[in-house]
């Protein structure tokens, strides 16, 4: 991305590094190893591990994405 990013004008690269953070959390499955530290940890199953740790996860990577799009309009 860095020779990419380096030849477009006016590019926020705070932003960008927070926008490919965000986008990198979107629905943590099982074959994310934080996946099974939580399922282990609070010893849930697989289904109980889908329904709140890869939602929870989905939600932050909205949140996160919409959150970048907000301070790329103001600064």
């Amino acid at each position: 991305m860095a020779p990419v990013a380096a030849r477009i004008p006016g590019l926020n690269l705070s932003l960008l590094a927070l926008a490919i953070g965000s986008g990198s959390l979107f629905f943590s499955h099982v074959n994310d190893a934080g996946f099974w530290l939580v399922k282990e940890y609070f010893g849930m199953t697989v289904g109980q591990t889908i329904k709140t740790w890869s939602t929870m996860e989905t939600i932050l990577s909205v949140v996160g994405i919409v959150f970048v799009l907000l301070c790329g309009l103001v600064f």
